[in-house]
């Protein structure tokens, strides 16, 4: 009996312990530890254009023979290569034939090479929504020919990062995002930088819509870098010991360790690898970061994932794409999210050639126009994108290079040879856009029918989808003594001749142009009935050679210098919103408002009256503000007709006390005052002193009594107050927009503005009660999206509507048509409308298209489409946003 009874608890202890062990080994759960050979570019830093072709082939070549040799390897261990760019593809598919692009794209299919959507690496604060995304078009024509889907879009080396960017990769089509800093050339500290808030999380954007982030903080082995899969071994070490990361790495709600690791990025851009050719080091000695050292152009990774594996890990060779759905998959549920601006820091060297980055901004801005006369023409002459494909595509991605990281311009590649490069990618977008902007204008005007050849009639294009009242000017030949009349209304409107760039004009208030339309007017002899009288008032010179300039919405002061001394609110009780802070004004250039010649007044009319100021305060230079007959908005053309070398700003001053500034950045709207105010700036890993400034700048005062909007044309980036790269100051009421400079010294960036001496920024100012997001946004597109004028030439053609037409009207006035063009794969595919939700709530609005609507997708930014969207019973596309959200569609007309 005891003898059993010794047996039955033998028994008892094996069974238990056995069970103990098996729920520790239950418990103990293999990580799984992702390695991604992602080959960082440093494009036109460590060689010129072509040697990068050269490496981009070669090193595609490469992998895929090395894929090919590894095949019969377990899955884990097979070879695989990660590029950083979409332009690594179009290099290929341009300079090798096309089975060898085939083998490519096959190889894209089964995992074996992945490539982001962005073009190569790129610093975004400084650029125009739609250049981010037209930057990414090649890949979209890609998966719509080859049936792919490009999961993954990325920004990596630069310090910081902009919060709507989230919003436009995810709308493209990016679930991922992953991101390495150099630790190096900034100002934010590597001590800040090795403690991240968290190193996987949901990057989200205003809308909501986000993707999967890895972000690791900086460490040793070049963990947080990206390169950091440079010592894979020593690297993976650091992370499994490092108490930091492991405080990081966990489930912010059970606790436990993430169960997925990886680690990206081999070597930095090491042409020693690539090409046996040795550049000076690209990454300075910092403390605590240790330099891999050069590598042959070998593939090692498939035999340290066989030897770091083990019954506590197992290590794949990745794709990037494997590591993100295992971590979704695992994690992805309880994973934080993050929706704030880190600032800007690389972006800011655009600004070393200041007038070269706003003819991009500008030609950005001009597209809206082009392609809305595209689409017109295109409809009926399905043909007329054929011949701008070639320059169109070029364009494209000329956008998604012209912002590449290395703006830094400190390589082994000279300075000269980077400027020139930019300067070439400036003057591609500019032919592209002008070309078939100007054809399409002729073609309209030869579609629209006019009663007699010798009738003289314009149309006047509208880009934008809300009907507009303002200005127009038509190139003017023949006698001064003329009138001119809406021919859909048969009244005269006020008209004046005005002198632009040395050219007569006849510029004229035209009034209801419909929305993504046109309307026709004509010229004809003697006088009309229309109104005659100024539409403003100028003064005197005082005794500081001030004038005022004055209508029915504002009353302004002007100094010598171009400064707005005054400016008084006259709809909203006679308030002063300008302020003279630290010695500067409104659009003020240099503190000496009086050193200037005496101010003109010019054009005076019943449509506008402007008044020219020039000065040599500061630099040489001109301004010119002007006023609108119907309109509280004042616009101001400054001028810049010298070359300099150091910071340059134009102040804005106004008297509006506990201001808060909101802007557009890149894809949102933001608050710019810190997280932890209730703004969209990160209370720690950013950089403060210079905010994106796209379109606007809106400052309203704290009791939402007063407030006003800033346009911005040409510029991209503002300092708000007295703001330090440490600090940012929401507090001062004044914005610094910033005219052209090195920001970080002579070392970084473009010296002396690549020689430029005349330089184009424009802004405009309106006033309005409480801050209204669509508002603010309406006035800086119509400020830089003026109407246009074109010549009715058709001999008899009736193809398009003798008075007026409009192709798209949106029946929520909060969403506003962004963009317009024939769709990418032709205009048989029909014509694609974007659309942003400006408001902070959700929106629906009814598209309503004449002709009608024969079938209607919802697509991505690049226009893949996603799904289709059933026409309601009127035959209108029924579209639904998020707050803030940009929406993609993709619509069918009826013959």
């Amino acid at each position: 009996m005891k003898q059993t009874m010794l047996r039955i608890s033998a028994l008892t202890a094996w069974l238990l312990a056995a069970g103990a062990l098996a729920q520790t080994q239950a418990v103990v759960t293999p990580k799984r530890v992702y390695l991604a050979n992602d080959d960082h570019t440093d494009f036109m830093w460590s060689a010129d254009a072509n040697t990068y072709q050269k490496v981009f082939i070669d090193q595609l070549d490469f992998h895929m023979k090395l894929a090919d040799e590894t095949r019969d390897q377990p899955e884990p261990y097979r070879a695989r290569f990660n590029t950083d760019g979409n332009y690594w593809l179009w290099t290929y598919e341009r300079l090798k034939s096309p089975a060898e692009f085939e083998r490519l794209i096959g190889r894209i299919k089964d995992g074996t090479i992945t490539s982001p959507l962005n073009t190569l690496v790129s610093a975004y604060g400084g650029q125009p929504v739609e250049a981010v995304l037209r930057g990414m078009y090649y890949p979209g024509r890609l998966e719509r020919r080859h049936g792919l889907r490009f999961r993954i879009a990325t920004a990596t080396e630069n310090a910081t990062l902009p919060l709507g960017l989230a919003s436009l990769f995810a709308g493209s089509g990016a679930s991922f995002t992953f991101r390495g800093v150099c630790g190096c050339v900034s100002h934010i500290s590597n001590k800040v930088l090795f403690d991240r808030p968290t190193d996987v999380y949901w990057y989200t954007g205003h809308d909501g819509q986000r993707q999967l982030m890895k972000w690791y903080s900086l460490g040793p082995h070049a963990v947080g870098t990206y390169w950091e899969a440079g010592d894979p071994e020593k690297g993976l070490a650091w992370l499994e010991s490092d108490p930091g990361f492991a405080r990081r790495h966990v489930d912010p709600l059970t606790k436990k360790p993430y169960e997925v690791i990886g680690l990206f990025g081999f070597g930095g851009d090491d042409l020693a690898r690539k090409t046996g050719v040795t550049p000076p080091p690209e990454i300075p000695a910092v403390p605590g970061l240790q330099k891999v050292p050069s590598s042959p152009q070998i593939d090692h990774f498939h035999t340290i994932a066989h030897r770091l594996t083990n019954s506590l890990r197992q290590v794949r060779v990745s794709n990037e794409i494997d590591y993100f759905l295992d971590m979704e998959k695992t994690h992805g549920v309880n994973l934080p999210a993050r929706a704030v601006t880190h600032g800007n820091e690389w972006d800011l060297y655009s600004a070393s050639m200041s007038e070269t980055s706003a003819r991009v901004k500008r030609a950005v801005e001009k597209l809206r126009s082009a392609e809305l006369l595209s689409t017109l023409v295109s409809l009926k002459y399905p043909a007329f994108m054929k011949n701008h494909e070639v320059a169109r595509d070029e364009a494209f991605t000329d956008l998604g290079l012209f912002w590449e990281h290395n703006w830094t311009a400190d390589g082994p590649v000279t300075r000269g040879q980077r400027a020139a490069w930019h300067d070439k990618l400036a003057a591609n977008i500019d032919y592209y856009v002008n070309s078939i902007y100007a054809e399409a204008m002729v073609r309209l005007g030869g579609m629209i029918p006019r009663p007699s050849k010798t009738a003289n009639r314009f149309f006047v294009l509208n880009p934008l989808g809300w009907t507009r009242s303002e200005f127009v000017d038509y190139q003017l030949k023949g006698p001064h003594d003329i009138h001119v009349r809406d021919i859909g209304t048969g009244k005269d409107v006020p008209h004046q001749i005005v002198n632009l760039l040395g050219r007569t004009h006849v510029r004229i208030h035209a009034p209801d142009v419909p929305s993504a339309g046109y309307k026709v007017f004509e010229i004809l002899p003697g006088p009309g009935s229309a109104a005659t009288t100024p539409v403003a008032e100028v003064g005197p010179e005082d005794a500081h050679g001030r004038r005022v300039i004055e209508n029915a919405a504002v009353k302004l002061v002007l100094a010598r210098d171009g400064a707005l001394i005054s400016f008084i609110d006259k709809k909203r009780g006679g308030a002063e919103l300008a302020a003279t802070i630290d010695g500067l004004a409104l659009n003020d250039f240099a503190a000496n408002s009086e050193a200037g010649e005496p101010l003109k007044v010019e054009n005076v009319g019943p449509v506008s009256v402007s008044l020219r100021a020039r000065s040599d305060a500061g630099l040489p230079h001109g301004t010119v503000i002007t006023v609108y007959r119907d309109s509280d908005r004042v616009d101001i053309r400054n001028e810049i007709h010298s070359n300099f070398g150091d910071l340059r700003h134009w102040s804005f001053g106004f008297n509006l006390k506990a201001p808060k500034v909101h802007s557009e950045e890149v894809g949102g709207i933001n608050l710019n005052k810190l997280q932890s105010d209730g703004g969209d700036y990160a209370t720690s890993h950013a950089r403060y002193d210079y905010i994106t400034l796209n379109h606007f700048a809106d400052i309203s005062a704290g009791d939402g009594r007063h407030g006003m909007t800033l346009s911005n044309a040409d510029l991209a980036f503002a300092k708000l107050g007295r703001s330090t790269d440490a600090k940012l100051d929401s507090e001062t009421p004044q914005i610094n927009v910033l005219a052209g400079g090195q920001v970080d010294g002579p070392s970084l960036g473009i010296q002396d503005q690549n020689g430029a001496s005349q330089f184009l920024q424009r802004f405009a100012l309106r006033a309005h009660g409480g801050y209204d997001s669509v508002a603010a946004m309406r006035f800086a597109l119509e400020h830089q999206n003026p109407l246009q004028a074109g010549a009715v030439i058709s001999d008899g053609q009736n193809l398009c509507p003798a008075t007026s037409y409009s192709l798209l009207q949106a029946s929520d006035p909060r969403v506003l048509l962004w963009a317009l063009k024939p769709a990418e794969d032709g205009i048989d595919h029909g014509i694609v409308a974007r659309l942003w939700n400006m408001s902070n709530g959700p929106a629906t609005s009814q598209l309503r298209l004449a002709p009608a609507v024969a079938g209607a997708h919802r697509s991505t930014h690049i226009e893949t489409d996603l799904e289709p969207v059933p026409l309601a019973a009127d035959g209108s596309v029924p579209t639904r946003y998020a707050k803030q959200q940009l929406q993609t569609y993709r619509i069918q007309l009826k013959p």
